[in-house]
């Protein structure tokens, strides 16, 4: 492995994989700001393909906030039962559309601050959203795979998503801040997996620590 310091890989990394990933977007399917905030939702410990299957029909009944804000929670845990964690995401669903609608005049907030006061909104689902939909980079969404790569590849040490964050928003531009969570996530499904992550083809060996592989 190459001896070079945290900036400069982070740098690597981001022009190898966004040269492999040219066009890297969220794997969910989404219209505009709201449909993204909802998949997201759904999307935890759920996959994007089941959640893609759950939100024509969501969609087609509440298009916006204001048609959600009207529906008796029972619908919404129907429409998305199979995606897991049902009624607590039913329940958070129908708080934040009705916050959207009461307070924010039927607006996605625009700003992690507000993005985080919607029920079950988190700051890894408001990254997505605000970079995503609304083109604000406050900061860099941390899921599984964006965690697991970060420390194999040195980038960080912590465990924890927000110290992660933290360590990883000075690595990279601002404004490919959403990218990076793209690339990498698509990295991990592609070739750094959890289990069995492919090495020996990685075009990134050179200059990986893979700290943590095979222990």
């Amino acid at each position: 492995m190459k001896k070079i310091d945290v900036r400069e890989r982070a740098r690597i990394i981001y022009e190898r994989l966004i040269k492999r990933y040219p066009d890297p977007e969220p794997a969910l399917t989404w219209k505009n700001g709201w449909e993204l905030l909802v998949a997201t939702v759904l999307a935890a410990q759920c996959t994007d393909v089941r959640v893609n299957k759950v939100t024509p029909e969501l969609f087609r009944r509440w298009p916006s906030p204001a048609e959600m804000a009207k529906a008796d929670v029972s619908e919404i845990e129907e429409v998305i039962r199979t995606t897991g964690l049902f009624r607590n995401k039913a329940k958070n669903l129908l708080a934040s559309a009705r916050m959207i609608t009461d307070e924010f005049s039927g607006e996605l907030p625009e700003n992690m601050k507000e993005m985080t006061r919607l029920p079950g909104v988190a700051r890894k689902t408001a990254n997505i959203v605000l970079s995503n939909a609304l083109g604000i980079h406050e900061g860099i969404a941390v899921d599984t795979h964006v965690k697991r790569l970060s420390n194999r590849m040195g980038l960080t040490s912590s465990s924890n998503p927000t110290v992660i964050e933290k360590d990883l928003m000075p690595l990279f531009e601002r404004n490919n801040w959403a990218d990076a969570n793209h690339v990498l996530v698509l990295f991990g499904r592609d070739v750094c997996s959890a289990r069995s992550p492919k090495c020996e083809e990685c075009p990134l060996n050179d200059i990986c620590p893979r700290i943590g592989v095979g222990k």
